[in-house]
């Protein structure tokens, strides 16, 4: 998939909260997509730091657009696990997020996910599994 189909997918795909994440296609690699996360005040608790939960819909989001990419297109699957780590706040900046295709099997598909501050530091880590979904 190339940066308009993945636009297109963000776009046709995505929870309306979800978009308004303003995701974007960062870089595209043989097995891993990496997406920008802008910076936004809203994204932001009352601690002063954005929301573990931004994070999470934002490694999803990026595991979902990779799977697309290595199988040509979307197929609907659905989250078996996804685990993260939070390894330090981020209070301020775009926050890159890869998503890189571990290993794709018949039904099962398992990713990594790392989410990288504006200063290039890792903030986040994820792992996942997602079901492909026969038709």
């Amino acid at each position: 998939m190339d940066e308009t189909a993945i636009r297109a997918l963000l776009d046709d795909i995505l929870a309306p909260w979800v978009k308004e994440l303003h995701l974007a296609p960062d870089a595209i690699a043989e097995n891993a997509v990496t997406l920008r996360l802008p910076y936004s005040e809203h994204l932001r608790h009352a601690g002063g730091v954005i929301c573990g939960q931004v994070f999470m819909a934002a490694a999803d989001t990026a595991m979902v657009v990779a799977v697309s990419h290595v199988l040509g297109g979307f197929q609907p699957m659905t989250t078996v696990s996804l685990n993260t780590t939070f390894m330090r706040p981020v209070k301020a900046g775009d926050v890159l997020i890869t998503a890189h295709i571990q290993r794709r099997g018949r039904n099962l598909v398992f990713g990594e996910i790392d989410m990288h501050d504006e200063h290039g530091e890792l903030a986040a880590h994820a792992t996942t599994t997602y079901a492909l979904i026969n038709k």
